[in-house]
């Protein structure tokens, strides 16, 4: 009986049923079962479904579920995370590192000042960091630590050059290095044919003499000129003679055979070779360097191209006058 009064109530509610007036349907309602009224007296709509129960969730994890999203969660250094590297950690890993490196840079002075109490103290030969290019320098031992001895030089010390050489002089006479002890030399090396460069640094030396016998008559006397010739296969004695009088009268002119020469060239790192060679005639190529010694034979100096005779003078009175005592 139930599904035929449904039926029939749904007909009178959709109008289907004839022309049912408005009585016949309130009536119709009225009698509907406990179920259908049920449906019937809501909003319209189907009952929404139950949503179980969620549990609760704690603050910090909405924090940290922005994981992922490109954004840092705020508080997120607060978590405690389960990892091996703290800041505990991170603090002994530091005081370790400079722990060791403090070590290694002490016993590295350590060893190097026993080195050098051993190896360049005052009583040795000295020591130098590289022999082909520096003379050993002796080193004392002060409060601060070991310093070098005062040579003039200052940074690495005195190039090494120089050493024993042998030539002759324009009267045919030998010469070494042990005939100018007692003396302060300007040694130039060049060559009688050099058509412009020999000329100029000669007539600059000469110009540095006539100085100092104006203004320093005492260190004029003490200084000698040498010109030593890197072409000795066209640079006879002859040569040389008729040379060097057009040059400052207190020039010693010396030459030699082509191995003395080029063994002396060598102590004295001078670069020499032939240039513009067209059968016999040729040009020398060579160092343009003047080098200045003192009265022991040890280098003092050096005066390139570009310094000018004022220049070179003032060096000059400077080294002679403040020669450091050993």
């Amino acid at each position: 009986m139930f599904p035929s009064s449904s039926m029939a109530v749904r007909r009178i509610l959709s109008g289907r049923g004839g022309a049912a007036s408005f009585a016949q349907r309130q009536q119709a309602t009225t009698t509907m079962t406990p179920s259908i009224r049920t449906l019937t007296t809501t909003t319209g709509r189907p009952p929404a479904p139950r949503v179980p129960p969620t549990t609760a969730i704690h603050p910090l994890a909405s924090q940290v579920s922005t994981a992922g999203t490109g954004r840092q969660a705020a508080g997120i250094f607060a978590l405690n995370r389960k990892t091996p590297v703290t800041w505990t950690s991170l603090f002994f890993v530091a005081v370790v590192a400079g722990s060791a490196v403090t070590y290694y840079q002490l016993e590295r002075e350590r060893r190097l000042e026993a080195a050098l109490g051993q190896v360049v103290s005052s009583e040795s030969d000295g020591w130098t960091p590289n022999p082909l290019a520096y003379a050993k320098r002796q080193f004392v031992k002060t409060k601060y630590g070991w310093f070098p001895k005062d040579d003039g030089w200052e940074g690495a010390g005195k190039p090494a050059i120089g050493g024993p050489w042998s030539l002759v002089d324009m009267d045919g006479n030998l010469v070494t290095e042990q005939s100018f002890v007692g003396k302060w030399t300007l040694l130039y090396f060049g060559f009688a044919r050099c058509p412009d460069i020999c000329p100029s640094e000669m007539n600059k030396v000469a110009r540095v003499l006539d100085t100092l016998k104006q203004q320093y008559p005492e260190l004029y006397q003490k200084i000698v000129p040498v010109f030593v010739s890197v072409d000795p296969a066209r640079d006879s004695i002859q040569v040389l003679k008729d040379y060097g009088a057009d040059f400052h009268p207190d020039y010693i002119f010396l030459t030699g055979s082509p191995s003395q020469v080029q063994q002396m060239a060598k102590r004295y790192r001078v670069y020499v070779s032939k240039a513009d060679e067209v059968g016999d005639d040729y040009l020398v190529d060579h160092s343009i360097v003047i080098y200045f010694h003192d009265d022991t034979g040890d280098l003092a100096d050096c005066f390139t191209q570009s310094m000018r005779s004022t220049d070179v003078v003032e060096k000059l009175v400077d080294k002679m006058l403040n020669k450091p005592k050993n």
